[in-house]
């Protein structure tokens, strides 16, 4: 895109700068084209371009409007804290991480000890379907905060519940009227 712009401009550059052909028929330039020969290339490039966004192929336009900038407070007030809640904070986080080292030996028992204990499996699927809730309902709060589009999190909140719930059916009718997970996982492994 850079070659392809840059060649335009030197074109147009070339065609509007004055000719420098002398020949013995002409006696010698006119003044104007001397001044001209006399100003520096980037001035009569930069005059005669045309204006181009390098790289991109099409407008710039924002996905949603900039927020108002302004300052609630002054320099000496301190952060708003938000209130303690039991589902937030540091109860939640080490919930998430236990969560999350608990699906490492979750994985491992029904390979190590056989895939015929449904108990085992179905602890393992309750705890990937509490881990991708979780890792989800993260991934909506940070990318469409309640602050800047409040209908648009409500929406994909509930998305992600119903999907949920879906979810935990389908591993329930997968454990009960199939092989399980892990079953399922080592024929996938040795096919």
């Amino acid at each position: 895109m850079a070659s392809i712009a840059r060649q335009s401009m030197l074109k147009q550059a070339w065609a509007s700068a004055p000719s420098k052909q002398l020949t013995s028929f002409r006696a010698a330039a006119s003044l104007a084209s001397a001044n001209a020969w006399r100003q520096p290339a980037s001035s009569i490039i930069l005059r005669n371009a045309v204006p181009v966004a390098g790289f991109h192929a099409s407008g710039r336009r924002a996905i949603l409007p900039p927020l108002p900038q302004r300052v609630n407070g002054s320099v000496n007030d301190p952060a708003p804290v938000p209130a303690p809640h039991p589902f937030h904070g540091s109860y939640h986080w080490t919930f998430e991480r236990l969560v999350s080292a608990g699906l490492i030996p979750l994985t491992l028992a029904p390979f190590i000890g056989g895939s015929l204990n449904p108990l085992t499996d179905s602890i393992l699927g309750a705890t990937i379907l509490i881990h991708s809730y979780i890792g989800f309902q993260a991934c909506i709060i940070d990318y469409f905060p309640s602050y800047r589009v409040p209908k648009i999190q409500n929406a994909l909140m509930w998305v992600l519940r119903v999907a949920t719930v879906l979810t935990g059916i389908g591993f329930y009718e997968f454990e009960t009227n199939d092989v399980g997970i892990t079953q399922a996982i080592a024929r996938i492994w040795k096919a």
